[in-house]
């Protein structure tokens, strides 16, 4: 049986996070615990976001591995961390709501197409950031998925 693509195990509420890497790392090891990628692929994630920002507008990042980052996915998953203080992505863009993918095959395409419909209500931002409990961010996005 294959694995929730978002579970309360991938959900981390109200973290303080230094800086942009330890954020992409932290975001990515969610889902090397979780069994959905390899170790690589955090490093993959990191040479993602030194190509171009995965920084979305809307107080939203969504770090994800490069395009041969592939073979380091062993499922697809999710993971969705809160920084209330935020993180400096560059350029004064700062991101409160992490999204880490990963997809399997052109999996992480529906993803982001699910997060970007979820995400693109203003409400729905404030509702996963005054989030108290995983379940509450798991409701929003099984509206979409």
């Amino acid at each position: 049986m294959a694995k929730e693509v978002l579970s309360r195990e991938n959900i981390r509420l109200n973290v303080s996070l230094s800086g942009k890497e330890e954020a992409i790392r932290y975001t990515g090891s969610i889902l090397v615990d979780g069994g959905y990628v390899d170790e690589g692929y955090i490093e993959k994630m990191l040479e993602r976001e030194e190509l171009t920002s995965t920084f979305m507008g809307n107080s939203l990042a969504i770090p994800h591995g490069t395009e041969d980052a592939k073979k380091n996915v062993l499922e697809t998953g999710i993971s969705v961390v809160t920084v209330p203080d935020g993180i400096d992505f560059g350029g004064g863009n700062i991101a409160k709501i992490l999204i880490g993918i990963a997809g399997k095959g052109n999996e992480h395409l529906e993803i982001l197409s699910n997060i970007a419909i979820v995400c693109s209500e203003e409400e729905n931002i404030d509702k996963i950031l005054n989030a108290t409990t995983e379940e509450e961010i798991l409701d929003l996005f099984s509206e979409v998925s």
